[in-house]
């Protein structure tokens, strides 16, 4: 199925713009690296309205910035030293099932539950707002974003964007969330390069 769409996709393409494949090919020079989560529901062009070539993207689990994240760290260092992205976005979703995760006492094994723990850390740093919501919802969304939040925190951590915003003032940093249910992005965070 997916390989038939993608042939009737990419004959659409060529109907309405015979040169779009090439012009594609030749294309690569984003000003955005978008961290977001893996959920199929979040995709960065589809909800942005931009076209291929213009977001860089990286995706896991509930959107995470983690240091030790090999594939995350080539991805950030690839964006920021060779393209030279001016923005990077990390952009969480609300009913995100990672969170919703982290936030119970199920255990998932060993490879969900480490890569879960990250974000139990950003629980016990919000513990007490967290715990004052009493509205599962509400408590799950706040959670969202404050986790992206702390993911931008670790982006701004790292010695990649130190020395960029050292050596360029270059890039400045946003977290934001999708609403599933209306489709649009909030804003909850921001850092400009250098601050």
């Amino acid at each position: 199925k997916l390989l038939q769409e993608n042939k009737k996709w990419a004959s659409d393409k060529i109907g309405v713009d015979p040169d779009y494949f090439e012009r594609l090919s030749h294309l690569q020079t984003p000003e955005f690296l978008w961290i977001g989560c893996s959920d199929s529901r979040v995709p960065a062009n589809e909800i942005t309205n931009t076209q291929p070539g213009e977001i860089f993207v990286h995706r896991n689990i509930a959107n995470m910035v983690v240091n030790t994240d090999v594939n995350l760290v080539a991805v950030l260092d690839y964006a920021v030293t060779h393209l030279k992205v001016k923005h990077i976005i990390v952009c969480g979703h609300y009913g995100c099932g990672g969170i919703k995760a982290a936030d119970t006492k199920i255990d998932y094994r060993h490879v969900l539950n480490m890569w879960l723990r990250n974000i139990k850390d950003v629980i016990r740093h919000h513990r007490q707002e967290l715990d004052a919501i009493t509205d599962t919802e509400a408590r799950t969304n706040r959670l969202v974003e404050l986790n992206v939040q702390e993911q931008v925190y670790n982006l701004a951590k790292t010695t990649i964007i130190q020395r960029s915003w050292k050596r360029d003032k270059r890039p400045d940093l946003h977290g934001w969330v999708y609403g599933l249910k209306d489709g649009l992005i909030k804003p909850v965070y921001e850092m400009k390069a250098g601050t």
